[in-house]
Protein backbone atom coordinates (compact mmCIF):
# COMPACT_ATOMS: atom_id res chain seq x y z
CA UNK A 1 0.00 0.00 0.00
CA UNK A 2 1.33 3.42 -0.94
CA UNK A 3 2.10 6.15 1.56
CA UNK A 4 1.25 9.75 0.79
CA UNK A 5 2.61 13.21 1.33
CA UNK A 6 0.01 15.94 1.80
CA UNK A 7 0.88 19.60 1.37
CA UNK A 8 -1.85 21.11 3.56
CA UNK A 9 -1.55 24.70 2.38
CA UNK A 10 -3.12 27.92 3.56
CA UNK A 11 -4.60 28.69 0.14
CA UNK A 12 -3.98 25.52 -1.91
CA UNK A 13 -3.34 21.87 -1.01
CA UNK A 14 -2.20 18.80 -2.90
CA UNK A 15 -1.30 15.14 -2.34
CA UNK A 16 1.44 12.97 -3.84
CA UNK A 17 2.90 9.45 -3.66
CA UNK A 18 5.78 7.49 -5.19
CA UNK A 19 4.75 5.14 -7.99
CA UNK A 20 6.22 1.74 -8.93
CA UNK A 21 8.94 3.38 -11.01
CA UNK A 22 10.16 5.49 -8.08
CA UNK A 23 8.76 8.78 -9.36
CA UNK A 24 6.72 11.24 -7.28
CA UNK A 25 3.20 11.57 -8.64
CA UNK A 26 0.73 14.30 -7.70
CA UNK A 27 -2.82 12.99 -7.89
CA UNK A 28 -5.34 15.23 -9.58
CA UNK A 29 -8.60 16.19 -7.92
CA UNK A 30 -12.11 15.54 -9.18
CA UNK A 31 -11.91 18.46 -11.64
CA UNK A 32 -8.52 17.43 -13.03
CA UNK A 33 -6.32 19.93 -11.17
CA UNK A 34 -3.14 19.10 -9.29
CA UNK A 35 -3.81 21.65 -6.55
CA UNK A 36 -7.06 22.21 -4.67
CA UNK A 37 -8.08 25.48 -3.01
CA UNK A 38 -8.04 25.04 0.78
CA UNK A 39 -11.59 26.33 1.00
CA UNK A 40 -14.62 24.62 2.56
CA UNK A 41 -18.27 25.45 1.80
CA UNK A 42 -20.75 24.09 4.35
CA UNK A 43 -23.57 23.69 1.85
CA UNK A 44 -26.00 21.74 4.07
CA UNK A 45 -25.91 20.15 7.55
CA UNK A 46 -24.58 16.92 6.02
CA UNK A 47 -22.74 18.02 2.88
CA UNK A 48 -19.62 20.14 2.34
CA UNK A 49 -17.82 21.19 -0.80
CA UNK A 50 -14.02 21.53 -0.84
CA UNK A 51 -11.98 23.29 -3.49
CA UNK A 52 -12.69 25.49 -6.49
CA UNK A 53 -16.49 25.31 -6.26
CA UNK A 54 -16.29 26.19 -2.57
CA UNK A 55 -14.09 29.16 -3.44
CA UNK A 56 -16.62 30.33 -6.02
CA UNK A 57 -19.45 29.91 -3.51
CA UNK A 58 -17.84 32.53 -1.26
CA UNK A 59 -19.41 35.23 -3.44
CA UNK A 60 -22.93 33.88 -2.88
CA UNK A 61 -22.70 32.38 0.61
CA UNK A 62 -19.83 34.12 2.42
CA UNK A 63 -21.14 33.11 5.84
CA UNK A 64 -20.92 29.42 4.92
CA UNK A 65 -17.42 29.42 3.41
CA UNK A 66 -14.11 29.07 5.28
CA UNK A 67 -10.71 29.94 3.84
CA UNK A 68 -7.23 30.60 5.28
CA UNK A 69 -8.08 28.31 8.22
CA UNK A 70 -4.42 27.30 8.52
CA UNK A 71 -3.73 30.71 10.05
CA UNK A 72 -5.93 29.71 13.01
CA UNK A 73 -4.26 26.35 13.66
CA UNK A 74 -3.26 25.88 17.27
CA UNK A 75 -5.65 28.58 18.48
CA UNK A 76 -8.90 28.36 20.39
CA UNK A 77 -11.18 29.31 17.54
CA UNK A 78 -14.68 28.09 16.74
CA UNK A 79 -17.06 28.50 13.83
CA UNK A 80 -20.73 27.52 13.64
CA UNK A 81 -22.46 26.18 10.53
CA UNK A 82 -26.01 24.85 10.46
CA UNK A 83 -25.96 24.55 14.25
CA UNK A 84 -22.73 22.53 14.38
CA UNK A 85 -19.51 23.84 15.90
CA UNK A 86 -16.20 23.54 14.02
CA UNK A 87 -12.57 24.14 14.94
CA UNK A 88 -9.52 24.73 12.72
CA UNK A 89 -8.73 21.04 13.19
CA UNK A 90 -12.12 19.83 11.97
CA UNK A 91 -12.20 22.23 9.00
CA UNK A 92 -8.68 21.16 8.02
CA UNK A 93 -9.78 17.54 8.40
CA UNK A 94 -12.42 18.10 5.72
CA UNK A 95 -9.73 19.38 3.35
CA UNK A 96 -7.55 16.36 4.16
CA UNK A 97 -10.52 14.05 3.64
CA UNK A 98 -11.07 15.44 0.15
CA UNK A 99 -7.34 15.08 -0.63
CA UNK A 100 -7.43 11.44 0.48
CA UNK A 101 -10.62 10.77 -1.48
CA UNK A 102 -9.13 12.16 -4.70
CA UNK A 103 -5.96 10.08 -4.27
CA UNK A 104 -7.96 6.92 -3.56
CA UNK A 105 -9.92 7.42 -6.79
CA UNK A 106 -6.64 7.84 -8.66
CA UNK A 107 -4.79 4.83 -7.17
CA UNK A 108 -7.84 2.60 -6.51
CA UNK A 109 -6.72 1.92 -2.95
CA UNK A 110 -7.48 3.35 0.46
CA UNK A 111 -5.34 6.26 1.60
CA UNK A 112 -4.24 5.50 5.14
CA UNK A 113 -0.60 6.33 5.97
CA UNK A 114 0.34 9.95 5.37
CA UNK A 115 2.90 12.62 6.17
CA UNK A 116 1.51 16.16 6.41
CA UNK A 117 3.57 19.27 5.82
CA UNK A 118 3.74 22.25 8.18
CA UNK A 119 5.51 25.60 7.93
CA UNK A 120 9.02 25.35 9.37
CA UNK A 121 8.12 28.05 11.84
CA UNK A 122 5.03 26.30 13.23
CA UNK A 123 5.25 25.85 17.00
CA UNK A 124 4.14 23.00 19.24
CA UNK A 125 0.45 24.01 19.29
CA UNK A 126 0.15 24.38 15.52
CA UNK A 127 1.91 21.09 14.88
CA UNK A 128 -0.25 19.22 17.37
CA UNK A 129 -3.38 20.74 15.82
CA UNK A 130 -2.23 19.59 12.36
CA UNK A 131 -1.64 16.07 13.64
CA UNK A 132 -5.11 16.00 15.18
CA UNK A 133 -6.65 17.26 11.94
CA UNK A 134 -5.19 14.20 10.23
CA UNK A 135 -6.56 11.94 12.94
CA UNK A 136 -10.02 13.51 12.64
CA UNK A 137 -9.87 12.90 8.87
CA UNK A 138 -9.36 9.19 9.60
CA UNK A 139 -5.71 9.16 8.52
CA UNK A 140 -2.69 7.58 10.18
CA UNK A 141 -0.24 10.47 10.44
CA UNK A 142 3.22 8.91 10.35
CA UNK A 143 4.90 12.25 10.92
CA UNK A 144 4.88 15.94 10.11
CA UNK A 145 7.57 17.50 7.92
CA UNK A 146 8.52 21.16 7.58
CA UNK A 147 7.62 22.46 4.12
CA UNK A 148 11.12 23.62 3.13
CA UNK A 149 12.57 20.25 4.18
CA UNK A 150 10.06 18.54 1.91
CA UNK A 151 11.07 20.88 -0.92
CA UNK A 152 14.72 20.02 -0.27
CA UNK A 153 13.96 16.29 -0.42
CA UNK A 154 12.36 16.79 -3.83
CA UNK A 155 15.32 18.88 -4.95
CA UNK A 156 17.62 16.07 -3.81
CA UNK A 157 15.64 13.64 -5.97
CA UNK A 158 16.27 15.80 -9.05
CA UNK A 159 19.84 16.83 -8.24
CA UNK A 160 22.93 14.82 -9.02
CA UNK A 161 24.97 16.68 -6.43
CA UNK A 162 26.19 14.49 -3.58
CA UNK A 163 26.88 17.31 -1.15
CA UNK A 164 25.28 20.71 -1.27
CA UNK A 165 23.95 23.55 0.88
CA UNK A 166 20.73 25.24 -0.14
CA UNK A 167 18.62 28.13 1.02
CA UNK A 168 14.88 27.61 0.60
CA UNK A 169 12.78 30.77 0.26
CA UNK A 170 9.21 29.53 0.71
CA UNK A 171 6.46 32.09 0.14
CA UNK A 172 3.13 30.30 0.20
CA UNK A 173 -0.40 31.59 0.25
CA UNK A 174 -0.45 32.29 3.96
CA UNK A 175 2.98 31.53 5.45
CA UNK A 176 6.61 32.41 4.80
CA UNK A 177 9.80 30.55 5.78
CA UNK A 178 13.48 30.68 4.95
CA UNK A 179 15.52 27.60 5.75
CA UNK A 180 19.14 26.57 5.24
CA UNK A 181 19.51 22.86 4.53
CA UNK A 182 22.59 20.70 4.09
CA UNK A 183 22.31 17.66 1.79
CA UNK A 184 25.18 15.24 2.29
CA UNK A 185 25.16 11.54 1.50
CA UNK A 186 22.17 10.00 3.27
CA UNK A 187 21.71 13.02 5.49
CA UNK A 188 19.28 15.89 5.06
CA UNK A 189 20.08 18.35 7.84
CA UNK A 190 18.33 21.60 8.64
CA UNK A 191 20.92 24.15 9.74
CA UNK A 192 18.58 26.97 10.70
CA UNK A 193 15.14 28.33 9.93
CA UNK A 194 13.05 31.46 10.47
CA UNK A 195 9.70 32.70 9.28
CA UNK A 196 6.31 34.25 9.81
CA UNK A 197 3.21 32.04 9.71
CA UNK A 198 0.96 35.05 9.12
CA UNK A 199 2.65 36.38 6.00
CA UNK A 200 1.91 35.05 2.53
CA UNK A 201 0.43 35.61 -0.89
CA UNK A 202 -2.99 36.29 0.62
CA UNK A 203 -1.56 39.52 2.05
CA UNK A 204 -0.52 40.65 -1.44
CA UNK A 205 -4.06 39.83 -2.63
CA UNK A 206 -5.52 41.91 0.18
CA UNK A 207 -3.47 44.94 -0.83
CA UNK A 208 -4.83 44.76 -4.38
CA UNK A 209 -8.39 44.28 -3.11
CA UNK A 210 -8.02 47.31 -0.83
CA UNK A 211 -6.71 49.35 -3.74
CA UNK A 212 -9.63 48.34 -5.97
CA UNK A 213 -12.15 49.21 -3.25
CA UNK A 214 -10.47 52.55 -2.59
CA UNK A 215 -10.64 53.45 -6.28
CA UNK A 216 -14.28 52.38 -6.55
CA UNK A 217 -15.30 54.39 -3.49
CA UNK A 218 -13.40 57.43 -4.75
CA UNK A 219 -15.39 57.37 -7.99
CA UNK A 220 -18.70 56.47 -6.30
CA UNK A 221 -18.92 58.60 -3.16
CA UNK A 222 -21.56 57.41 -0.70
CA UNK A 223 -21.74 53.91 -2.19
CA UNK A 224 -22.49 50.99 0.14
CA UNK A 225 -20.00 48.82 -1.75
CA UNK A 226 -17.59 48.75 1.18
CA UNK A 227 -20.33 47.16 3.31
CA UNK A 228 -21.38 44.56 0.76
CA UNK A 229 -19.92 41.13 1.54
CA UNK A 230 -20.71 39.95 -2.00
CA UNK A 231 -18.83 42.86 -3.58
CA UNK A 232 -15.86 42.43 -1.25
CA UNK A 233 -15.68 38.72 -2.07
CA UNK A 234 -15.74 39.60 -5.76
CA UNK A 235 -12.81 41.96 -5.27
CA UNK A 236 -10.89 39.29 -3.34
CA UNK A 237 -11.18 36.88 -6.26
CA UNK A 238 -10.27 39.57 -8.76
CA UNK A 239 -7.24 40.58 -6.68
CA UNK A 240 -5.77 37.07 -6.77
CA UNK A 241 -6.21 36.86 -10.53
CA UNK A 242 -4.65 40.32 -11.02
CA UNK A 243 -1.66 39.32 -8.88
CA UNK A 244 -1.12 36.19 -10.97
CA UNK A 245 -1.55 38.17 -14.19
CA UNK A 246 1.01 40.78 -13.16
CA UNK A 247 3.64 38.07 -12.86
CA UNK A 248 3.55 37.80 -16.67
CA UNK A 249 2.14 41.17 -17.83
CA UNK A 250 3.14 44.74 -17.03
CA UNK A 251 -0.44 45.84 -16.30
CA UNK A 252 -3.94 44.47 -15.73
CA UNK A 253 -7.36 46.07 -15.93
CA UNK A 254 -10.49 45.37 -13.94
CA UNK A 255 -14.02 46.70 -14.32
CA UNK A 256 -16.17 47.05 -11.20
CA UNK A 257 -19.90 47.50 -10.95
CA UNK A 258 -22.11 47.82 -7.88
CA UNK A 259 -25.63 49.20 -7.42
CA UNK A 260 -25.42 51.37 -10.53
CA UNK A 261 -21.89 52.61 -9.82
CA UNK A 262 -18.93 51.67 -11.99
CA UNK A 263 -15.17 52.07 -12.00
CA UNK A 264 -12.39 50.86 -14.26
CA UNK A 265 -8.97 50.35 -12.72
CA UNK A 266 -5.66 49.68 -14.43
CA UNK A 267 -2.96 48.38 -12.12
CA UNK A 268 0.62 48.32 -13.35
CA UNK A 269 3.25 45.94 -12.04
CA UNK A 270 5.24 48.93 -10.79
CA UNK A 271 2.29 50.24 -8.79
CA UNK A 272 1.52 46.77 -7.44
CA UNK A 273 5.10 46.39 -6.26
CA UNK A 274 4.89 49.80 -4.61
CA UNK A 275 1.67 48.81 -2.80
CA UNK A 276 3.31 45.66 -1.42
CA UNK A 277 6.89 46.82 -0.98
CA UNK A 278 6.74 46.53 2.81
CA UNK A 279 5.49 42.93 2.63
CA UNK A 280 8.41 41.89 0.46
CA UNK A 281 10.77 43.79 2.75
CA UNK A 282 9.51 41.67 5.68
CA UNK A 283 10.51 38.50 3.82
CA UNK A 284 13.97 39.93 3.18
CA UNK A 285 14.41 40.85 6.85
CA UNK A 286 13.67 37.23 7.78
CA UNK A 287 15.99 36.01 5.01
CA UNK A 288 18.77 38.23 6.37
CA UNK A 289 18.32 36.76 9.87
CA UNK A 290 18.53 33.25 8.42
CA UNK A 291 21.64 34.05 6.39
CA UNK A 292 23.29 35.58 9.48
CA UNK A 293 22.39 32.54 11.58
CA UNK A 294 23.84 30.23 8.90
CA UNK A 295 27.06 32.26 9.02
CA UNK A 296 27.29 31.51 12.75
CA UNK A 297 27.35 27.84 11.72
CA UNK A 298 30.19 28.49 9.28
CA UNK A 299 28.04 28.66 6.15
CA UNK A 300 28.72 31.70 3.98
CA UNK A 301 27.85 30.25 0.58
CA UNK A 302 24.77 28.54 -0.87
CA UNK A 303 25.04 26.18 -3.81
CA UNK A 304 21.45 26.94 -4.71
CA UNK A 305 18.69 29.29 -3.60
CA UNK A 306 15.32 27.62 -4.22
CA UNK A 307 12.06 29.53 -4.62
CA UNK A 308 9.11 27.50 -3.38
CA UNK A 309 5.41 28.41 -3.08
CA UNK A 310 3.08 29.86 -5.68
CA UNK A 311 3.71 33.46 -4.65
CA UNK A 312 7.41 33.32 -5.60
CA UNK A 313 6.34 33.76 -9.22
CA UNK A 314 6.05 37.50 -8.56
CA UNK A 315 9.08 38.96 -10.42
CA UNK A 316 9.91 41.26 -7.51
CA UNK A 317 10.84 38.25 -5.37
CA UNK A 318 13.72 36.97 -7.51
CA UNK A 319 14.83 40.48 -8.45
CA UNK A 320 14.86 41.61 -4.83
CA UNK A 321 16.91 38.58 -3.76
CA UNK A 322 19.42 39.33 -6.51
CA UNK A 323 19.75 42.99 -5.63
CA UNK A 324 19.84 42.63 -1.85
CA UNK A 325 21.79 39.39 -1.40
CA UNK A 326 23.46 38.72 -4.74
CA UNK A 327 21.63 35.39 -5.04
CA UNK A 328 20.77 33.64 -8.29
CA UNK A 329 17.44 32.10 -7.21
CA UNK A 330 15.75 29.25 -9.05
CA UNK A 331 12.06 28.45 -9.31
CA UNK A 332 11.79 24.93 -7.93
CA UNK A 333 8.51 23.31 -9.00
CA UNK A 334 6.92 25.99 -6.76
CA UNK A 335 3.39 24.58 -6.51
CA UNK A 336 4.20 20.87 -6.21
CA UNK A 337 7.70 20.49 -4.74
CA UNK A 338 6.47 20.36 -1.16
CA UNK A 339 3.91 17.61 -1.81
CA UNK A 340 6.41 15.56 -3.84
CA UNK A 341 9.07 15.88 -1.15
CA UNK A 342 6.54 14.95 1.52
CA UNK A 343 5.72 11.82 -0.48
CA UNK A 344 9.39 10.83 -0.39
CA UNK A 345 9.54 11.44 3.36
CA UNK A 346 6.35 9.41 3.79
CA UNK A 347 8.06 6.51 2.04
CA UNK A 348 11.08 6.84 4.36
CA UNK A 349 8.81 6.88 7.41
CA UNK A 350 6.81 3.90 6.14
CA UNK A 351 10.00 1.87 5.80
CA UNK A 352 11.11 2.72 9.34
CA UNK A 353 7.69 1.88 10.77
CA UNK A 354 7.85 -1.59 9.21
CA UNK A 355 11.37 -2.41 10.43
CA UNK A 356 12.00 -3.78 13.95
CA UNK A 357 12.77 -1.13 16.54
CA UNK A 358 16.09 -2.82 17.33
CA UNK A 359 17.03 -3.37 13.68
CA UNK A 360 20.66 -2.43 14.37
CA UNK A 361 20.99 -5.46 16.68
CA UNK A 362 19.78 -7.99 14.10
CA UNK A 363 22.07 -10.48 12.42
CA UNK A 364 22.76 -10.11 8.71
CA UNK A 365 20.23 -12.84 7.91
CA UNK A 366 17.60 -11.29 10.19
CA UNK A 367 18.25 -7.85 8.67
CA UNK A 368 17.82 -9.23 5.16
CA UNK A 369 14.56 -10.90 6.17
CA UNK A 370 13.30 -7.65 7.77
CA UNK A 371 14.07 -5.70 4.61
CA UNK A 372 12.35 -8.33 2.47
CA UNK A 373 9.22 -8.26 4.64
CA UNK A 374 9.08 -4.45 4.56
CA UNK A 375 9.69 -4.49 0.80
CA UNK A 376 6.83 -6.95 0.31
CA UNK A 377 4.46 -4.80 2.38
CA UNK A 378 5.41 -1.64 0.50
CA UNK A 379 5.70 -3.13 -2.97
CA UNK A 380 9.38 -2.12 -3.25
CA UNK A 381 12.66 -3.84 -3.99
CA UNK A 382 14.59 -4.84 -0.81
CA UNK A 383 17.58 -2.71 -1.89
CA UNK A 384 15.30 0.33 -2.19
CA UNK A 385 14.04 -0.34 1.33
CA UNK A 386 17.61 -0.61 2.61
CA UNK A 387 18.49 2.72 0.99
CA UNK A 388 15.44 4.50 2.41
CA UNK A 389 16.03 3.05 5.89
CA UNK A 390 19.46 4.64 5.90
CA UNK A 391 18.16 8.10 5.06
CA UNK A 392 18.33 10.55 7.97
CA UNK A 393 16.35 13.77 8.06
CA UNK A 394 17.35 16.11 10.87
CA UNK A 395 15.32 19.20 11.68
CA UNK A 396 15.66 21.91 14.32
CA UNK A 397 13.72 23.44 17.19
CA UNK A 398 11.43 25.94 15.41
CA UNK A 399 11.16 28.47 18.24
CA UNK A 400 12.71 29.21 21.63
CA UNK A 401 11.18 27.69 24.79
CA UNK A 402 11.64 28.78 28.37
CA UNK A 403 10.16 29.46 31.78
CA UNK A 404 8.49 32.49 33.30
CA UNK A 405 10.71 34.18 35.88
CA UNK A 406 10.22 37.11 38.25
CA UNK A 407 12.54 39.97 39.11
CA UNK A 408 11.94 43.04 41.21
CA UNK A 409 12.09 46.68 40.19
CA UNK A 410 13.67 49.37 42.35
CA UNK A 411 10.28 50.14 43.87
CA UNK A 412 9.80 46.49 44.84
CA UNK A 413 7.21 45.72 42.16
CA UNK A 414 7.32 42.37 40.37
CA UNK A 415 8.60 42.21 36.80
CA UNK A 416 7.80 39.00 34.90
CA UNK A 417 9.80 37.86 31.87
CA UNK A 418 10.63 34.64 30.01
CA UNK A 419 14.06 33.04 30.29
CA UNK A 420 14.60 30.80 27.26
CA UNK A 421 16.29 27.47 28.00
CA UNK A 422 15.86 25.67 24.67
CA UNK A 423 16.97 27.92 21.83
CA UNK A 424 15.52 28.08 18.33
CA UNK A 425 17.52 26.27 15.61
CA UNK A 426 18.95 23.68 18.04
CA UNK A 427 19.25 20.38 16.14
CA UNK A 428 16.69 17.71 17.04
CA UNK A 429 16.68 15.63 19.16
CA UNK A 430 17.69 18.40 21.56
CA UNK A 431 18.65 18.04 25.22
CA UNK A 432 20.80 20.96 26.36
CA UNK A 433 22.05 20.88 29.94
CA UNK A 434 19.97 22.07 32.88
CA UNK A 435 19.93 25.75 33.76
CA UNK A 436 20.04 26.99 37.34
CA UNK A 437 17.16 29.10 38.64
CA UNK A 438 16.20 30.08 42.20
CA UNK A 439 13.16 30.70 44.36
CA UNK A 440 11.92 34.29 44.28
CA UNK A 441 10.43 34.64 47.79
CA UNK A 442 11.18 33.74 51.37
CA UNK A 443 9.45 30.68 52.83
CA UNK A 444 8.19 29.25 49.54
CA UNK A 445 6.50 25.87 50.05
CA UNK A 446 5.82 25.18 46.38
CA UNK A 447 7.38 26.11 43.06
CA UNK A 448 5.21 26.82 40.04
CA UNK A 449 6.84 26.17 36.67
CA UNK A 450 5.25 27.94 33.69
CA UNK A 451 6.44 26.88 30.22
CA UNK A 452 6.41 29.53 27.50
CA UNK A 453 7.08 29.41 23.76
CA UNK A 454 8.43 32.20 21.58
CA UNK A 455 5.49 33.71 19.69
CA UNK A 456 7.11 36.74 18.07
CA UNK A 457 9.40 36.70 15.06
CA UNK A 458 12.54 36.96 17.22
CA UNK A 459 13.44 35.68 20.68
CA UNK A 460 12.36 38.16 23.34
CA UNK A 461 12.03 38.02 27.14
CA UNK A 462 8.80 40.06 27.08
CA UNK A 463 5.71 38.06 28.02
CA UNK A 464 3.79 39.68 25.15
CA UNK A 465 6.26 38.14 22.68
CA UNK A 466 5.71 34.63 24.06
CA UNK A 467 2.81 32.25 24.63
CA UNK A 468 2.18 30.05 27.66
CA UNK A 469 1.92 26.40 26.64
CA UNK A 470 2.06 24.47 29.91
CA UNK A 471 2.60 24.54 33.65
CA UNK A 472 3.19 22.36 36.70
CA UNK A 473 3.91 22.60 40.43
CA UNK A 474 6.45 21.06 42.81
CA UNK A 475 4.29 20.99 45.98
CA UNK A 476 4.70 20.35 49.72
CA UNK A 477 8.21 21.70 50.11
CA UNK A 478 9.73 22.78 53.44
CA UNK A 479 9.90 26.55 53.86
CA UNK A 480 12.65 27.49 51.44
CA UNK A 481 14.88 30.53 51.70
CA UNK A 482 14.82 33.04 48.89
CA UNK A 483 17.32 32.10 46.12
CA UNK A 484 17.13 28.38 46.89
CA UNK A 485 18.41 26.64 43.72
CA UNK A 486 16.24 24.85 41.14
CA UNK A 487 17.58 23.11 38.03
CA UNK A 488 15.34 23.12 34.96
CA UNK A 489 16.08 21.25 31.74
CA UNK A 490 14.22 21.15 28.42
CA UNK A 491 14.33 18.37 25.82
CA UNK A 492 12.58 17.92 22.48
CA UNK A 493 12.46 14.78 20.32
CA UNK A 494 12.36 14.48 16.53
CA UNK A 495 8.56 14.63 16.55
CA UNK A 496 8.56 17.95 18.41
CA UNK A 497 7.40 16.57 21.76
CA UNK A 498 8.69 18.85 24.51
CA UNK A 499 9.67 17.50 27.95
CA UNK A 500 10.54 19.74 30.90
CA UNK A 501 12.25 18.47 34.08
CA UNK A 502 12.58 20.68 37.18
CA UNK A 503 14.44 19.63 40.35
CA UNK A 504 14.44 21.46 43.71
CA UNK A 505 17.98 20.74 44.83
CA UNK A 506 17.51 20.78 48.61
CA UNK A 507 14.83 18.09 48.76
CA UNK A 508 15.47 16.56 45.31
CA UNK A 509 11.71 16.71 44.70
CA UNK A 510 11.10 17.10 41.01
CA UNK A 511 8.53 17.71 38.34
CA UNK A 512 8.50 16.22 34.86
CA UNK A 513 6.10 17.63 32.27
CA UNK A 514 5.50 16.34 28.77
CA UNK A 515 3.86 19.37 27.26
CA UNK A 516 0.28 18.68 26.28
CA UNK A 517 -1.18 21.52 24.32
CA UNK A 518 -4.54 22.72 25.56
CA UNK A 519 -6.19 22.03 22.23
CA UNK A 520 -8.80 19.40 21.50
CA UNK A 521 -9.13 16.66 24.10
CA UNK A 522 -9.25 13.01 23.08
CA UNK A 523 -13.01 13.09 23.54
CA UNK A 524 -13.30 16.18 21.33
CA UNK A 525 -11.16 14.54 18.68
CA UNK A 526 -13.42 11.45 18.70
CA UNK A 527 -16.48 13.67 18.49
CA UNK A 528 -15.02 15.69 15.61
CA UNK A 529 -13.96 12.50 13.85
CA UNK A 530 -17.51 11.16 14.01
CA UNK A 531 -18.94 14.49 12.82
CA UNK A 532 -16.53 14.77 9.88
CA UNK A 533 -17.17 11.14 8.91
CA UNK A 534 -20.89 11.92 8.59
CA UNK A 535 -20.29 14.64 6.01
CA UNK A 536 -20.48 13.87 2.32
CA UNK A 537 -17.50 15.74 0.85
CA UNK A 538 -17.28 16.69 -2.80
CA UNK A 539 -14.99 18.79 -4.98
Amino acid sequence: MATYGIDLGTTYSCIAYFDDTGRPVVTKNAVGQETTPSVVYFETPDHVVVGQEAKGSAKLFPDLVVSLIKRQMGQKFELDFHGASHTPESVSALILKEMAKAAAEHTHEEVRDVVITVPAYFGVAEREATRKAGEIAGLNVLNLIPEPVAAALHYETLSAEQSTTILVYDLGGGTFDTTVIRLEGNDVRVVCTDGDHRLGGADWDERIADHLLERFMAENAGSAADRSEDFLQELAGAAEEMKKGLSAAMSRRYNMRFDGGTARVELTREHFESLTEDLLARTFEITKRTVDKAAEHGIDHFDDVLLVGGSVRMPAVAEGLRQRFGFDPKLHDPDLAVAKGAAKFALIEAVKVRLPGDAEKLSEAETREAYEQAADQLGLEPEKVRMLAGRRVTTVVPRAFGVKVVDFADDGSEVFTVSHVLKANTALPAAPGAERFATAYENQTEIKIEIWEQAGSIESPELSDNAKIGEGVIPELPRLRKNSPIDISFAMDELGTLTVHAVELQTKKDLRIEVRIQGLSDAQVRQAKEAVARYAVSE
